[in-house]
């Protein structure tokens, strides 16, 4: 079992420690030191939901329909490119990337960006769901698989949270931000594009 156990925790950390969109605005919220505590929690539990549902076998359900896989691809997809602009405008005005030049986003707005850069993400459901989920049925112990994916989860996204004011004295100047978000465009810029090539 605990084979199982360290398996799963394995795959999930090699599947989500790679910058991707929701690394990214978990980052961005940990160097703002804004709701830090709900947007790490948002993340690691819905990972653990699409865990789940991977592993009880979802996967093959939605691999079954064509259309919707297109569907989410396409607005998977026009999703990040819009925030991909949004982050090239901030890097490309230094006023709008000091955190105190700003008031704080309200909570809801920040989980509901959370949880879309979670959803409308296509590449979430191929890690978690059908990847990870895909592996968990070649062991015996497969939930236990899971609890080690989740952990996993877990560990990474409070690290990253909590990890990145450590970066704030190096992001204290206006033109590392410019390059954090102009990284930041890049990368969704990317995978937006990588999304719609694989269409």
């Amino acid at each position: 079992m605990i084979t199982s156990a360290i398996a799963g925790f394995a795959v999930s950390v090699a599947l989500i420690v790679a910058i991707g969109a929701q690394n990214a605005f978990v980052l961005r919220q940990g160097l703002r030191r804004e709701h830090v505590v709900p947007v790490v929690a948002a993340c690691a539990a819905s990972d653990a939901l699409l865990i789940t549902a991977g592993v009880a076998g979802v996967g093959s359900l939605v691999t079954g329909r064509p259309m919707l896989l297109t569907a989410i691809r396409w607005g998977g997809a026009a999703f990040l490119l819009c925030y991909a602009v949004l982050a090239a405008r901030r890097a490309l005005r230094p006023d709008v990337l000091v955190p105190t030049d700003r008031p704080p986003a309200t909570l809801r707005a920040t989980l509901l960006a959370c949880l879309a850069f979670t959803y409308l993400n296509p590449h979430v459901y191929l890690d978690t769901v059908l990847l990870l989920g895909g592996v968990a049925q070649q062991h015996e112990h497969r939930w236990v698989f899971a609890a080690g994916a989740v952990a996993a989860s877990v560990a990474w996204f409070t690290a990253l949270g909590a990890g990145a004011h450590r970066l704030a004295p190096l992001l204290a100047r206006t033109a590392a931000w410019r390059i954090l978000d102009g990284a930041i465009a890049a990368v969704m810029a990317g995978v937006a594009v990588a999304l719609l090539a694989g269409s």
